[in-house]
């Protein structure tokens, strides 16, 4: 991945000092410590541009050292580039860049209270850093030296360090899926909160808020989710920092995307993505978070191929900051992967799907233990792609091993999700749904229905009978009773069903509903009745002439630059809409 090029000033007599430094690197090496920081990163990056990752990482081992870089903040991509690298070439520096920090922090325990708040300051920098780049475990390390430094002091000070500390703590943590232990930090920034207010004095809650909708939303505690963000969304105020903000809205429009609330999320996460743009640039790794969650937002309301070119912007972004095996990398890849598989399902073309997807995994199995739950979703994207690979082989033998490489993965993630969620989970029941589809095609027909039905009453029972995931569990069962079982009565029943939830949640256009015609004009035809294959037939022929119609429009960025509101006035638009109840658009 080519690095941005630095805008040297003058060019040619800049650049020829930096390089006559770095190739004079041995014998300079303490003066350079020495130059202002901008300068002395630019050495840095020289010796990163020639390769000479050792060096390099024996300068960014050093805490001192990387302090100062640090300081150089418009050069922060630049540095990501860098890190990464090393991180590629073997140099665990993020471990011990954490380590020495943890271990300065115990060294000074016994000091005054000014050299421990400069410490927090710094950790909270290199830290936030350390997150960024993707790092959640080394972070996770320095924000709880930090917090440990904060727990030695009762000044109020302290106090409203401890709340800021736990809000970060409870963002890697979320990150890197401890969600046990994401709720006991909430719990603890509460108390610190609770402390605060004896004394007269209140944090703003906003951040705090928005990361507890995260970690509800990874549990697919949807409820909760949407209960908390409107907590979070009544925080924002005037002169908060805009990444909160940001961030906020972002997640409350995930919240909103999964209670349906799609007019809601479109204006949060638009709103959410021109902030980014317009605050960060649109080469900054916090605009491609807004995408990705702007491209949640298209998927769900079934505007698949937009959701897909969003995708793609988000992940070349990711690419050109990070580059190489990196975790933030690695979920765009899935992001991308599941839209792609989505959007090509008719089409029978996976191949670009299957690169995203395997990319993801191999990523993450580099990165992170074989058993961590960032891999459930991407092998089940992976396995969803094989079995309709397998479903169009005609080769039998490629067919069943793929097909078996599919269970393997549908297990795995399977045994995943409920060893982090528990039986009674959506995403769990997605699993089992997931299960339920790869039986069918494997012949298992008993034990595909039994999948189906466990992934219905689960859905069911948390998400109500006229969800979308409902709809798409029951139209499963269709397919399988339609199509395998011969039980045509009970395939009419579902696919009925099926229908009535699509078209109220997304109209006449809605995608899905292609599947289901089709399978009752097959169901009319085995039964006889040719009265229904004639009147489905023009329920489908309708149905095409309403997809093409249905976002003909535009590209979704562009849908963006359109004159932004302030974020008051989004903020108090969505409370009052709150306030007078829930609304749902109908989009055919």
């Amino acid at each position: 991945m080519a690095a941005v090029e630095l805008e040297w000033i003058p060019e040619t007599l800049y650049n020829t000092a930096i390089s006559a430094v770095v190739d004079n690197y041995s014998r300079s090496r303490r003066d350079i410590r020495s130059l202002p920081e901008n300068i002395q990163f630019d050495v840095y990056y020289k010796l990163y541009q020639q390769g000479r990752l050792c060096q390099l990482g024996g300068e960014f081992c050093e805490l001192e050292v990387f302090a100062k870089v640090l300081r150089a903040s418009d050069k922060r991509h630049l540095l990501h580039h860098c890190f990464q690298a090393l991180m590629d070439h073997g140099v665990k520096v993020a471990s011990v860049l954490a380590n020495s920090f943890s271990r300065r922090c115990s060294y000074i325990a016994e000091s005054d209270a000014h050299v421990k708040e400069k410490a927090i300051q710094f950790g909270f920098v290199l830290g936030g850093f350390l997150s960024d780049a993707g790092w959640y475990g080394d972070a996770e390390k320095v924000f709880l030296s930090c917090l440990q430094l904060c727990t030695l002091h009762s000044e109020v000070l302290h106090c409203f360090r401890a709340v800021e500390c736990c809000v970060r703590l409870l963002h890697v943590r979320n990150g890197n899926c401890k969600y046990h232990l994401g709720e006991e930090t909430f719990k603890l920034a509460q108390s610190y909160m609770d402390k605060l207010a004896k004394h007269g004095h209140q944090a703003n809650k906003a951040a705090l808020y928005g990361e507890l909708c995260a970690l509800l939303f990874a549990k697919s505690h949807y409820d909760e989710a949407y209960r908390w963000c409107i907590e979070a969304m009544k925080e924002i105020t005037p002169g908060l920092p805009v990444k909160v903000v940001v961030d906020v809205l972002r997640q409350a429009s995930k919240a909103c995307v999964v209670k349906r609330e799609f007019r809601k999320a479109e204006q949060l996460i638009k709103h959410a993505v021109f902030l980014a743009r317009e605050h960060f640039g649109h080469k900054h790794p916090k605009y491609s978070d807004t995408l990705l969650d702007y491209g949640f937002y298209l998927l769900n309301v079934d505007n698949i191929c937009q959701s897909v070119a969003i995708y793609q912007t988000a992940l070349d972004i990711r690419q050109s900051v990070f580059g190489g095996k990196n975790i933030h990398v690695a979920t765009a890849h899935e992001d991308l992967a599941y839209s792609s598989y989505v959007h090509q399902y008719s089409s029978g073309k996976f191949d670009n799907a299957l690169f995203h997807a395997e990319r993801a995994i191999d990523i993450i199995t580099h990165i992170l233990p074989e058993d961590h739950l960032l891999l459930a979703s991407s092998k089940r994207v992976k396995a969803l792609i094989l079995e309709e690979i397998a479903i169009d082989c005609h080769n039998k033998e490629t067919e069943e091993r793929l097909l078996q490489e599919a269970h393997d993965l549908h297990l795995s993630s399977l045994q995943l999700a409920k060893k982090a969620f528990g039986e009674f989970n959506v995403q769990t029941a997605k699993h089992y749904g997931n299960l339920g589809r790869l039986y069918q095609s494997m012949r298992k027909f008993k034990e595909a229905e039994e999948m189906h039905i466990k992934a219905i009453q689960i859905k069911e029972q948390l998400l109500g009978h006229e969800d979308y995931e409902v709809a798409l569990s029951v139209g499963h069962l269709a397919s399988l009773y339609n199509y395998d079982m011969n039980q045509y009565e009970d395939a009419e029943r579902l696919y009925l069903r099926s229908i009535a939830i699509g078209k109220k949640l997304f109209g006449e256009g809605y995608s899905g509903l292609e599947y289901d015609y089709r399978g009752l004009i097959k169901l009319y035809n085995s039964v006889g009745n040719y009265e229904k294959v004639f009147e489905y037939h023009n329920v489908l022929s309708n149905w095409n002439r309403l997809r093409d119609r249905q976002f003909a429009v535009a590209d979704a960025l562009e849908d963006v630059n359109t004159t932004p509101q302030q974020t008051q006035e989004v903020v108090q638009a969505f409370l009052l809409a709150q306030s007078l109840g829930p609304t749902r658009p109908c989009l055919g």
